[in-house]
């Protein structure tokens, strides 16, 4: 069985990003980049399932510049065979990737193809379920355990009430939440390796695929600074305040 999965490259989680003076984007000169956290959990799924013996080969796909193959690299050190990086200045939206995802898995004919549930720039939530709908096949998302039987994918997933545990045939799409695993970090050997593995690069023209945005930024900004906190003395005083002052009772 192969799998595809999909990385994006990111600010780190630990860096503060700001916005442009401007407000026209966030300011990510000399920021540490990284691959996307989600889809970091995505790569050591994948990497689980080859070493378990469900999987023969994994894929690991990024788009975006030519910077983007300093995190396909990265991912072939956690343990995936090979990459694809698909080169575009543009600044690509879900649908544009999905469209491009697509068309890479009718050529890759991945049976199991795993994301991050989102990404921590744009928050959308999109791009998997996107993919599934073009694609015409089942998707689990959120999921916080996979298991590959008989053909079929047993995905538990988070929901609002609790766990949900649903079957998909193969090939499906499966989109990875916190709780999935816990990834390993790259060792210096495995690091060495990765920079021999096979890394393919195509343009979108090549999948097909127009990948102009459909969506504007008209304005990033930054969240309002949260107040400092008061210490009320008694109940009274804390109900007074909830009643006349934040107007919440």
């Amino acid at each position: 069985m192969k799998i595809l999965v999909a990385v994006k490259r990111v600010a780190d989680a630990n860096v503060k990003v700001r916005a442009k003076a401007d407000g026209s984007a966030a300011d990510l000169a000399n920021v540490k980049m990284a691959i996307n956290p989600f889809c970091e959990i995505a790569v050591e799924e994948a990497v689980r399932l080859k070493e378990k013996g469900v999987a023969t080969e994994v894929v690991v796909v990024s788009m975006g510049d030519k910077a983007c193959q300093e995190q396909i690299r990265t991912a072939l050190a956690l343990g995936a065979d090979r990459g694809i990086h698909v080169e575009t200045d543009v600044d690509l939206q879900p649908l544009a990737i999905a469209k491009m995802l697509k068309a890479i898995v009718d050529k890759e004919s991945s049976e199991l193809i795993i994301l991050g549930k989102q990404s921590i720039d744009g928050d959308n939530n999109q791009t998997g379920q996107m993919l599934a709908a073009l694609a015409g096949i089942p998707q689990g998302t959120f999921a916080s355990e996979v298991v590959i039987e008989d053909g079929k994918a047993a995905v538990t997933r988070e929901i609002d009430g609790g766990l949900q545990t649903i079957s998909l045939s193969l090939p499906a799409v499966v989109t990875t939440d916190l709780r999935l695993n816990e990834p390993r970090y790259a060792s210096l050997p495995n690091i060495m390796k990765a920079k021999r593995k096979p890394l393919d690069v195509v343009s979108p023209a090549d999948l097909g695929v127009d990948p102009a945005p459909g969506v504007t930024t008209l304005k990033v900004e930054a969240p309002a600074e949260r107040q400092a906190g008061i210490i009320v003395e008694s109940v009274e005083e804390l109900v007074d305040k909830l009643k006349n002052e934040a107007k919440v009772i």
